[in-house]
């Protein structure tokens, strides 16, 4: 627990000055979790990095299925395809002509009818070499949405309650394991602060987990209550959610993939 203070108070002492305390990992550590997060969302297959799942409005692309809407799409979530495209050109790596625009275009395909009417479209062919050629850079870019989460989640958040929140993400950062569960979770369900990402003005994100967990001597493995947490917010986003969308049927593979943060073993923890 001292651990995951020091880093709080030095994270809330470098914050004044816009410089967030840096998530420091190897390689192997970045492509281990990039690993985990493409079994997650894709069963860890390649044919399943381009996606349009039933009910959905926007298509999945990536090792974390990031979101990409059409034009005319509802734009109900956080669209992370595009910024994941900014990350990859800021970085130096090519992108097929045909995406490398300003701004970067919209899902070139309407609707789950229309993309999978086109499989033989060669923008998809391309667009598929792109996505498993970049895997490494899209586990980088993960990384780099989880090194971005506090300082977007303070500005969000009344200063009251920001040390808490802090504590609370350096305490399971330092554990076994739980910088994965952050990352994965942050690609998973996004920040929680976004004003449309809320079901009765409840959200779903890193935020509402992180201020569901209880402190360190009523819970003291902190990756088993990160989970915990993360559950009980999914419930309540399944309860709030419109009847329509059947969220019911997502639960127990959220769940499922929830608990996975606290069945692995392999040390990846932040660095001081």
């Amino acid at each position: 627990m001292q651990k995951a203070m020091l880093l709080s108070a030095l994270f809330l002492l470098f914050l004044t000055d816009a410089t967030a305390q840096k998530i420091s990992l190897s390689q192997q550590e970045i492509q281990q979790i990039g690993e985990r997060v493409f079994e997650n969302e894709c069963a860890s297959k390649d044919e399943n990095l381009i996606v349009w799942n039933e009910g959905e409005d926007f298509m999945s692309l990536g090792i974390g299925h990031f979101i990409w809407y059409p034009e005319n799409g509802k734009d109900s979530f956080e669209e992370s395809f595009v910024k994941f495209l900014k990350y990859a050109k800021a970085s130096g790596e090519q992108i097929p002509g045909w995406l490398d625009t300003t701004p970067f275009p919209a899902c070139s395909w309407s609707s789950r009818e229309h993309f999978l009417s086109a499989q033989s479209d060669s923008r998809l062919i391309e667009l598929k070499d792109f996505l498993i050629k970049t895997k490494s850079l899209q586990a980088a870019f993960i990384m780099r949405r989880l090194e971005d989460a506090l300082p977007l989640i303070f500005k969000s958040t009344p200063e009251g309650v920001r040390e808490k929140i802090a504590s609370q993400f350096y305490r399971v950062a330092s554990a076994p394991s739980g910088v994965y569960a952050l990352a994965d979770y942050v690609n998973f369900k996004g920040l929680g602060i976004a004003p449309f990402e809320n079901y009765q003005g409840k959200g779903w994100g890193l935020l509402q987990v992180l201020e569901g967990m209880r402190e360190e001597n009523e819970a003291p493995d902190a990756v088993g209550e990160f989970a915990r947490s993360a559950n009980a917010v999914l419930e309540e986003r399944v309860k709030n959610s419109p009847s329509g969308r059947n969220e019911q049927k997502w639960l127990p593979g959220w769940k499922k993939r929830v608990n996975s943060y606290i069945k692995q073993e392999e040390v990846t923890c932040l660095q001081e």
